[in-house]
Protein backbone atom coordinates (compact mmCIF):
# COMPACT_ATOMS: atom_id res chain seq x y z
CA UNK A 1 0.00 0.00 0.00
CA UNK A 2 1.66 3.16 -0.84
CA UNK A 3 2.50 5.38 1.66
CA UNK A 4 0.84 9.12 1.92
CA UNK A 5 2.66 11.82 -0.23
CA UNK A 6 2.48 15.47 1.23
CA UNK A 7 4.21 17.62 -0.89
CA UNK A 8 3.96 17.02 -4.84
CA UNK A 9 4.48 20.26 -6.76
CA UNK A 10 2.44 18.70 -9.41
CA UNK A 11 -0.33 17.09 -7.55
CA UNK A 12 -3.35 18.24 -9.40
CA UNK A 13 -5.77 17.60 -6.56
CA UNK A 14 -4.54 20.47 -4.75
CA UNK A 15 -4.99 23.43 -7.45
CA UNK A 16 -7.90 24.49 -9.66
CA UNK A 17 -9.12 27.48 -11.72
CA UNK A 18 -6.65 29.32 -12.99
CA UNK A 19 -3.75 27.64 -10.37
CA UNK A 20 -4.16 24.56 -12.42
CA UNK A 21 -4.23 26.20 -15.79
CA UNK A 22 -0.84 28.09 -15.25
CA UNK A 23 0.59 25.15 -14.20
CA UNK A 24 -0.25 23.39 -17.13
CA UNK A 25 0.47 26.11 -19.25
CA UNK A 26 3.98 25.96 -17.14
CA UNK A 27 4.19 21.95 -17.63
CA UNK A 28 3.66 21.80 -21.17
CA UNK A 29 6.05 18.67 -22.58
CA UNK A 30 8.65 20.07 -25.20
CA UNK A 31 7.66 17.66 -28.00
CA UNK A 32 3.60 19.28 -27.57
CA UNK A 33 5.43 22.70 -28.30
CA UNK A 34 7.40 21.82 -31.36
CA UNK A 35 4.41 20.51 -32.73
CA UNK A 36 2.45 23.38 -32.05
CA UNK A 37 5.43 25.84 -33.49
CA UNK A 38 5.93 23.46 -36.30
CA UNK A 39 1.96 23.70 -37.21
CA UNK A 40 2.05 27.87 -36.72
CA UNK A 41 5.40 27.93 -39.00
CA UNK A 42 3.43 26.29 -42.03
CA UNK A 43 0.43 28.33 -41.30
CA UNK A 44 2.12 31.27 -40.84
CA UNK A 45 4.24 30.55 -44.30
CA UNK A 46 1.27 29.68 -46.09
CA UNK A 47 -0.80 33.11 -45.09
CA UNK A 48 2.47 35.66 -45.72
CA UNK A 49 2.62 35.41 -49.70
CA UNK A 50 -1.05 35.60 -50.26
CA UNK A 51 -1.00 38.94 -48.21
CA UNK A 52 2.11 40.21 -50.33
CA UNK A 53 0.40 39.36 -53.52
CA UNK A 54 -2.47 41.11 -52.41
CA UNK A 55 -3.16 44.35 -54.45
CA UNK A 56 -3.06 47.76 -52.41
CA UNK A 57 -6.69 48.57 -53.41
CA UNK A 58 -7.97 44.87 -52.27
CA UNK A 59 -6.42 45.62 -49.11
CA UNK A 60 -9.90 45.65 -47.29
CA UNK A 61 -11.21 43.84 -43.80
CA UNK A 62 -9.75 40.87 -44.55
CA UNK A 63 -5.99 41.55 -45.24
CA UNK A 64 -6.02 43.88 -42.12
CA UNK A 65 -7.15 40.17 -40.55
CA UNK A 66 -4.80 38.36 -42.12
CA UNK A 67 -1.91 40.70 -41.32
CA UNK A 68 -2.76 40.74 -37.61
CA UNK A 69 -3.05 37.19 -37.65
CA UNK A 70 0.03 36.72 -39.39
CA UNK A 71 1.89 39.51 -36.98
CA UNK A 72 0.12 37.31 -33.62
CA UNK A 73 1.38 33.68 -35.14
CA UNK A 74 4.55 35.40 -35.42
CA UNK A 75 4.72 36.60 -31.61
CA UNK A 76 3.29 33.34 -30.61
CA UNK A 77 6.28 31.07 -32.56
CA UNK A 78 8.81 33.26 -31.24
CA UNK A 79 7.85 33.09 -27.45
CA UNK A 80 7.51 29.42 -27.83
CA UNK A 81 10.83 29.10 -28.85
CA UNK A 82 12.43 31.10 -26.99
CA UNK A 83 10.42 30.68 -23.52
CA UNK A 84 10.18 26.95 -24.27
CA UNK A 85 12.83 25.68 -25.65
CA UNK A 86 15.51 27.96 -25.02
CA UNK A 87 14.29 29.96 -21.52
CA UNK A 88 12.71 26.57 -19.63
CA UNK A 89 15.10 24.05 -19.92
CA UNK A 90 18.26 26.33 -19.52
CA UNK A 91 17.32 29.63 -17.58
CA UNK A 92 14.33 29.54 -15.29
CA UNK A 93 10.86 27.67 -14.76
CA UNK A 94 7.56 28.21 -12.92
CA UNK A 95 6.27 25.80 -10.09
CA UNK A 96 2.61 25.83 -8.54
CA UNK A 97 2.86 24.71 -4.51
CA UNK A 98 0.11 22.79 -3.48
CA UNK A 99 0.83 21.17 -0.33
CA UNK A 100 2.22 23.25 3.21
CA UNK A 101 5.45 21.34 3.61
CA UNK A 102 7.60 24.55 3.13
CA UNK A 103 4.65 26.59 5.44
CA UNK A 104 5.23 29.16 6.32
CA UNK A 105 8.03 29.84 3.87
CA UNK A 106 5.64 28.52 0.57
CA UNK A 107 1.52 28.75 0.93
CA UNK A 108 -0.51 26.69 -0.67
CA UNK A 109 -0.96 27.51 -4.09
CA UNK A 110 1.98 30.11 -4.80
CA UNK A 111 3.68 30.38 -7.86
CA UNK A 112 7.73 29.97 -7.81
CA UNK A 113 10.62 30.56 -10.38
CA UNK A 114 12.87 28.38 -9.97
CA UNK A 115 16.58 29.00 -11.39
CA UNK A 116 17.78 26.37 -13.64
CA UNK A 117 21.24 27.66 -14.68
CA UNK A 118 22.64 28.25 -11.10
CA UNK A 119 23.63 24.33 -10.31
CA UNK A 120 25.19 24.28 -13.51
CA UNK A 121 28.24 26.19 -12.19
CA UNK A 122 27.64 26.19 -8.90
CA UNK A 123 26.88 23.37 -6.41
CA UNK A 124 23.51 23.48 -3.82
CA UNK A 125 24.48 25.29 -0.71
CA UNK A 126 23.25 24.23 2.77
CA UNK A 127 19.43 26.60 3.34
CA UNK A 128 18.84 26.84 0.04
CA UNK A 129 15.22 25.70 -1.42
CA UNK A 130 15.80 23.74 -3.71
CA UNK A 131 13.26 22.03 -6.66
CA UNK A 132 14.07 18.85 -7.70
CA UNK A 133 12.68 15.20 -8.92
CA UNK A 134 12.34 12.98 -5.86
CA UNK A 135 13.32 9.51 -5.48
CA UNK A 136 11.01 6.74 -6.39
CA UNK A 137 10.52 5.55 -3.41
CA UNK A 138 8.73 9.12 -2.28
CA UNK A 139 5.72 8.63 -5.23
CA UNK A 140 2.72 6.74 -5.67
CA UNK A 141 2.43 4.33 -8.74
CA UNK A 142 0.63 7.05 -9.88
CA UNK A 143 3.33 9.86 -10.62
CA UNK A 144 5.43 7.21 -12.12
CA UNK A 145 5.43 7.06 -15.88
CA UNK A 146 5.33 3.39 -17.85
CA UNK A 147 8.96 2.80 -17.03
CA UNK A 148 9.49 3.55 -13.59
CA UNK A 149 11.02 7.02 -13.73
CA UNK A 150 9.38 9.44 -11.70
CA UNK A 151 7.56 12.59 -13.62
CA UNK A 152 6.68 15.05 -10.50
CA UNK A 153 8.90 17.67 -8.45
CA UNK A 154 9.65 18.42 -4.67
CA UNK A 155 10.64 21.42 -3.14
CA UNK A 156 12.88 21.60 0.23
CA UNK A 157 14.68 23.49 2.04
CA UNK A 158 18.52 21.61 1.51
CA UNK A 159 19.91 20.54 5.41
CA UNK A 160 23.24 18.47 4.50
CA UNK A 161 25.56 18.61 1.56
CA UNK A 162 28.13 15.19 0.88
CA UNK A 163 30.33 14.65 3.78
CA UNK A 164 27.94 16.47 6.27
CA UNK A 165 26.88 14.36 9.55
CA UNK A 166 23.38 15.01 10.16
CA UNK A 167 20.89 14.11 13.14
CA UNK A 168 18.27 15.43 14.77
CA UNK A 169 17.99 14.88 18.47
CA UNK A 170 14.40 15.57 19.65
CA UNK A 171 13.77 17.28 16.78
CA UNK A 172 16.85 19.99 16.87
CA UNK A 173 19.41 19.80 13.92
CA UNK A 174 23.41 18.69 14.67
CA UNK A 175 25.52 19.31 11.75
CA UNK A 176 28.73 17.47 12.53
CA UNK A 177 28.52 16.99 16.16
CA UNK A 178 27.45 20.85 16.32
CA UNK A 179 24.23 22.93 16.84
CA UNK A 180 23.19 24.16 13.40
CA UNK A 181 21.12 27.19 13.01
CA UNK A 182 17.44 25.90 11.98
CA UNK A 183 15.65 29.22 11.61
CA UNK A 184 13.52 27.95 8.71
CA UNK A 185 11.65 25.15 11.46
CA UNK A 186 8.31 25.38 11.95
CA UNK A 187 5.41 23.41 13.65
CA UNK A 188 1.86 23.55 12.52
CA UNK A 189 -1.37 22.55 12.79
CA UNK A 190 -3.33 21.73 9.88
CA UNK A 191 -6.50 24.21 10.01
CA UNK A 192 -7.64 22.69 6.23
CA UNK A 193 -6.13 21.84 2.58
CA UNK A 194 -4.54 25.19 2.62
CA UNK A 195 -3.93 27.07 5.60
CA UNK A 196 -1.76 26.25 8.86
CA UNK A 197 -1.67 27.14 11.87
CA UNK A 198 1.97 27.89 14.11
CA UNK A 199 1.86 25.46 16.83
CA UNK A 200 2.33 27.25 20.23
CA UNK A 201 5.66 27.00 21.74
CA UNK A 202 4.62 25.14 24.67
CA UNK A 203 2.66 22.55 22.63
CA UNK A 204 6.03 22.09 20.46
CA UNK A 205 8.12 21.62 23.74
CA UNK A 206 5.72 19.12 25.01
CA UNK A 207 5.64 16.70 21.88
CA UNK A 208 8.68 14.77 22.28
CA UNK A 209 9.87 14.85 19.26
CA UNK A 210 11.77 11.80 16.63
CA UNK A 211 15.64 11.53 17.18
CA UNK A 212 17.08 11.20 13.49
CA UNK A 213 20.35 10.04 12.20
CA UNK A 214 21.90 8.38 8.64
CA UNK A 215 23.53 5.47 8.92
CA UNK A 216 25.13 2.53 7.31
CA UNK A 217 23.09 -0.63 6.57
CA UNK A 218 23.52 -3.73 4.43
CA UNK A 219 25.65 -1.93 2.38
CA UNK A 220 23.60 1.35 1.82
CA UNK A 221 23.28 4.74 3.69
CA UNK A 222 19.11 4.81 5.25
CA UNK A 223 17.33 7.62 6.95
CA UNK A 224 17.20 6.08 10.84
CA UNK A 225 14.13 7.59 12.86
CA UNK A 226 13.59 6.32 16.78
CA UNK A 227 12.43 7.68 19.75
CA UNK A 228 14.27 7.35 23.24
CA UNK A 229 14.66 3.72 21.82
CA UNK A 230 11.27 2.73 21.84
CA UNK A 231 11.36 2.13 17.95
CA UNK A 232 10.81 4.09 14.84
CA UNK A 233 11.91 2.64 11.25
CA UNK A 234 9.87 -0.37 12.64
CA UNK A 235 6.30 1.17 11.52
CA UNK A 236 5.81 3.01 8.49
CA UNK A 237 4.68 5.92 10.62
CA UNK A 238 6.25 7.87 13.03
CA UNK A 239 4.76 9.65 15.70
CA UNK A 240 4.80 11.46 18.87
CA UNK A 241 2.43 11.82 21.56
CA UNK A 242 0.49 9.46 19.53
CA UNK A 243 -0.15 11.81 17.06
CA UNK A 244 1.52 11.24 13.25
CA UNK A 245 3.99 13.38 12.15
CA UNK A 246 5.86 11.73 8.72
CA UNK A 247 5.99 8.95 6.85
CA UNK A 248 9.08 6.55 6.56
CA UNK A 249 9.00 4.85 2.74
CA UNK A 250 8.55 1.33 3.23
CA UNK A 251 12.22 0.89 1.57
CA UNK A 252 13.26 1.73 4.87
CA UNK A 253 11.26 0.46 7.37
CA UNK A 254 13.10 -2.37 9.04
CA UNK A 255 11.74 -5.65 9.66
CA UNK A 256 12.41 -6.14 13.38
CA UNK A 257 12.86 -4.83 16.67
CA UNK A 258 16.16 -6.57 16.72
CA UNK A 259 17.25 -4.53 13.62
CA UNK A 260 15.87 -1.38 14.82
CA UNK A 261 17.92 -1.82 17.80
CA UNK A 262 21.02 -2.80 16.08
CA UNK A 263 20.88 0.06 14.32
CA UNK A 264 20.23 2.60 16.31
CA UNK A 265 23.83 1.29 17.74
CA UNK A 266 25.10 2.02 14.71
CA UNK A 267 26.97 5.53 14.56
CA UNK A 268 25.73 8.45 12.91
CA UNK A 269 26.70 8.15 8.72
CA UNK A 270 28.21 10.87 6.48
CA UNK A 271 26.59 11.73 3.66
CA UNK A 272 28.29 10.20 0.87
CA UNK A 273 29.57 12.12 -2.33
CA UNK A 274 26.90 13.58 -4.70
CA UNK A 275 24.03 13.15 -2.35
CA UNK A 276 22.10 15.52 -0.28
CA UNK A 277 19.62 15.89 1.88
CA UNK A 278 16.42 17.61 2.35
CA UNK A 279 13.31 18.22 4.65
CA UNK A 280 10.63 20.62 4.52
CA UNK A 281 10.39 24.01 6.76
CA UNK A 282 6.68 22.67 8.48
CA UNK A 283 8.20 19.92 10.00
CA UNK A 284 5.37 17.85 11.06
CA UNK A 285 3.68 18.05 7.80
CA UNK A 286 6.13 17.47 5.65
CA UNK A 287 7.31 13.94 3.88
CA UNK A 288 11.19 14.39 3.06
CA UNK A 289 14.26 12.71 3.17
CA UNK A 290 13.55 11.77 6.85
CA UNK A 291 11.40 9.38 5.18
CA UNK A 292 12.71 8.59 1.97
CA UNK A 293 16.75 9.38 2.26
CA UNK A 294 18.76 11.26 -0.06
CA UNK A 295 18.96 12.47 -3.42
CA UNK A 296 21.38 12.74 -5.85
CA UNK A 297 23.03 15.60 -7.46
CA UNK A 298 21.44 14.79 -11.07
CA UNK A 299 18.10 15.33 -10.00
CA UNK A 300 18.27 18.89 -8.85
CA UNK A 301 16.61 20.96 -10.91
CA UNK A 302 16.84 24.61 -9.31
CA UNK A 303 17.04 26.80 -6.89
CA UNK A 304 13.67 28.27 -6.08
CA UNK A 305 14.34 32.13 -6.26
CA UNK A 306 10.79 34.47 -5.69
CA UNK A 307 7.14 33.71 -5.51
CA UNK A 308 5.68 35.96 -8.47
CA UNK A 309 1.43 34.68 -7.40
CA UNK A 310 -0.45 35.85 -5.63
CA UNK A 311 0.31 39.52 -6.14
CA UNK A 312 0.21 39.79 -2.19
CA UNK A 313 2.79 36.91 -1.77
CA UNK A 314 5.60 38.45 -4.55
CA UNK A 315 8.87 38.57 -3.18
CA UNK A 316 12.40 36.52 -3.01
CA UNK A 317 12.36 33.11 -1.34
CA UNK A 318 14.32 32.96 2.00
Amino acid sequence: MPLPVFDLLAQEQAASGYHLFIDKLARTPLSHVVIVVAVLTVVRMAMFPVLMRTSPHRRGLGYGLGRFLNEVLDAVIYAGVFVFLIIRPFGIQAFLIPSGSMWPTLYVNDFIVANKAIYRYTDPKRGDVVVFEPPVEATYTSQRDPDGSVNVDFIKRLIGVPGDVIELRDGVIYRNGKLADDSHRHYSHTMDDVNYQEMPEDEVKDYGWPSFKFIKWKGNVIPLNYIDHQGGNTAPEVSAMDKPLYQVASKYVLSSEADQKAAEAAPAAPIPTGYYFFMGDNRNNSFDGRGWGLVKRSQIIGRAEFTWLPLGRIGKIH
